[in-house]
């Protein structure tokens, strides 16, 4: 089974993604899946960046950081990531680093096809090369990416392709034992930015309102650049606070609405959460993760914001936090997320992280039949004397909009009655809508979803863990099987309320969280009194590994 990691490094405003994306379109075409994820600095030039892409025979969707190739677009880029190679390894790159590696002088080849635009088009050539790709498979590529721009362009780019491969396929001689011949079938690459923008369409999303925050800009700017084909109008607000409160007040018209941040932004967001569930209107929040405190490092990634998404908004009100797996989860869940929402007129967060917003996963379908948009509108025809805020067995009141009937439709900020009045009925109104909206936080728990379990009953060490890290734990479990460790997995991805749910005893608990203080562990002792022997903490700015895991397991 081929399992190769490809490294492409440079400065920002080099086009590292722009090789990356034709790489992986030619080793999609070639028939293999690839996984891409990518960490780069807080600035639009220099610094040192990278992309990195796992090509394999069926999806292996996890990161890794030791490479097999490293294409290094500068030399401080070779020096910095030359000490990720195998001992394996080949280094691509313009000077000398090393004993195995390929000299292939970008620019100056680029300078004499006429630019160094063409830099970029003649690395990509030498790594499909240094693969055992076929050079047809990119040309092809190149045909079509650079077609509406013209025969010549096409031209120019081929030659600067078959330049680098001619490169490298000389200076590989016999250091690249790599081939990828043709395969059956095909992958397509898909990020989850793109899948969560694509869901909350397929969900019935028809208004999103945000304000650009990293790494969570994309959902929006996707929905924005495809609103003819989706229907989703956008509007990028003025903060963070115009945001939520144009999101909540599209939901409370009757229009299905969501906003999507980061941790800076979701703190102005907060008083916005806790009007939503005062009003107990419906509004999708999504918070994508990077490390903090304050803007941090506002392009890496990280877990360290669930406690504080389970407890955002002040008083004591009812909503729903989940924290998708991969892309596919991830559509699953925003339809699952704006249907709970609906269902119970709630704020449901859902958190990512920079890891699943930006990083490239291999599929061949979404199913999406599994999951549809469900309204929970009321019938206007079945209620005489509306009460928005009737209190009923499970704390669901009927919810109409604005103009939907004749019924008038009122909702206030402050404690309200039945009709939604302000009250100042402490004994009674008071206490029977705080009772209210309780009694939905525990018809919320009924239909939450129990965590994934992976051969629990067979192992001594289980792993537990939620959101984006689920690939790098299976994979681990495997690493730890060649070890000699059994090891399990359960992991989750709704997280409040937690559902009904025992932990099997006589077990070694871990947690596996991309931050420093084990959230989730302080969270399940809390709520199930579970004890954990170990926790496996990353808080770097760097995604969860697998081998990061066994290192730690075997520490």
């Amino acid at each position: 089974m081929e399992d190769l990691n490809v490294v492409i490094a440079g400065a920002a405003g080099q086009g590292i993604q722009t090789v990356g994306s034709v790489l992986a379109e030619t080793v999609l075409a070639q028939g293999y899946a690839v996984f891409t994820w990518q960490e780069y600095e807080s600035r639009i030039r220099g610094g040192h960046n990278s992309w990195s892409m796992r090509i394999s025979d069926e999806p292996q969707n996890a990161p890794l950081l030791e490479a097999d190739i490293v294409l290094a677009l500068n030399d401080g880029a070779a020096d910095k990531y030359a000490p990720l190679l195998k001992e394996t390894g080949i280094l691509l790159a313009e000077k000398p680093v090393g004993e195995r590696m390929v000299l292939i002088p970008f620019d100056r080849v680029a300078r004499e096809l006429g630019g160094k635009i063409y830099a970029n088009t003649i690395a990509v050539g030498a790594l499909v090369a240094t693969l055992g790709i076929e050079l047809h498979t990119l040309t092809a590529v190149l045909d079509r990416t650079f077609a509406r721009k013209g025969q010549a362009v096409v031209e120019a780019n081929r030659a600067a392709a078959e330049r680098g491969f001619s490169l490298a396929e000389e200076g590989c001689k016999d250091m690249c034992p790599w081939r990828l011949p043709k395969r059956q079938g095909r992958y397509y690459l898909i990020g989850g930015n793109q899948a969560i923008a694509l869901a909350a369409a397929y969900a019935g999303c028809r208004f999103m309102s945000a304000y650009p925050m990293t790494p969570s800009t994309g959902i929006i700017t996707f929905l924005a650049k495809e609103e003819d084909r989706l229907g989703v109008f956008t509007e990028q607000a003025e903060d963070e606070i115009g945001a939520i409160n144009m999101a909540i007040g599209a939901s409370y018209a009757g229009v299905r609405a969501m906003t999507a941040t980061s941790g800076g932004g979701f703190a102005l967001m907060v008083e916005g959460v806790s009007l939503a569930g005062m009003t107990e209107t419906p509004v999708v929040i999504v918070l994508g993760q990077r490390p903090g405190p304050a803007t941090g490092l506002p392009t890496r990634t990280a877990q360290s914001e669930l406690l504080f998404a389970i407890n955002a908004g002040h008083g004591e009100f009812p909503k729903m936090v989940m924290a998708p797996s991969d892309p596919k989860d991830a559509f699953h869940k925003i339809v699952r997320a704006f249907n709970m929402a609906d269902k119970y007129q709630v704020p449901v967060i859902v958190l990512t992280d920079q890891s699943l917003a930006d990083s490239g996963y291999s599929i061949q379908d979404f199913e999406v039949d599994k999951t549809g948009p469900i309204s929970s509108i009321a019938d206007p025809s079945e209620t005489k004397d509306y009460k928005r805020y009737l209190i009923t067995d499970d704390g669901i009141s009927p919810r109409l909009y604005p103009g939907q009937s004749e019924h008038l439709v009122c909702a206030d900020s402050d404690e309200h009655d039945e009709h939604g009045h302000i009250t100042e009925d402490l004994a009674g109104t008071a206490v029977a809508m705080v009772e209210k909206r309780l009694t939905k936080l525990k018809e919320l728990q009924k239909d939450v979803n129990r965590p994934e379990e992976h051969l629990v009953d067979e192992a001594d060490t289980l792993l537990v863990g939620w959101g984006s890290t689920r690939q790098a734990i299976l994979e681990a479990m495997v690493l730890l099987k060649q070890d000699g460790i059994q090891a399990g997995m359960i992991h989750f991805t709704e997280l409040w309320p937690l559902p009904e749910y025992t932990f099997p005893k006589a077990k070694t608990y871990r947690s596996v969280e991309s931050n420093a203080t084990a959230q989730l562990a302080r969270l399940l002792r809390s709520e199930y009194g579970l004890v954990f022997d170990g926790h496996i903490g990353r808080y770097d700015g760097l995604p969860m590994t697998p081998d990061y895991i066994r290192r730690h397991v075997n520490d």
